[in-house]
């Protein structure tokens, strides 16, 4: 596998969690890195977004495929629920 790379950005805790738990599933490598810092109040958080994913460069198109089926699932439960 290649250098991890950041591949996507992630929206918070919960799209972490889904994301991560798939990547496992799939026996994708990957890493969640969150830009939340207690010491500094969440002020990265405003700034970066709650945090990333990183990856072997050659996982991108299949974590930017799952990134944007749980989103769009996500988006049709909110509108329809």
């Amino acid at each position: 596998m290649g250098e991890f790379k950041k591949v996507a950005d992630l929206n918070d805790v919960i799209e972490a969690t889904l994301i991560d738990s798939m990547l496992e599933e799939q026996g994708i490598p990957h890493l969640v890195v969150s830009h939340i810092d207690t010491a500094y109040d969440g002020v990265y958080t405003v700034t970066r977004g709650w945090g990333h994913l990183e990856a072997p460069e050659e996982q991108r198109a299949a974590i930017e495929e799952l990134c944007s089926a749980l989103r769009k699932a996500k988006a049709e439960g909110a509108v329809n629920g």
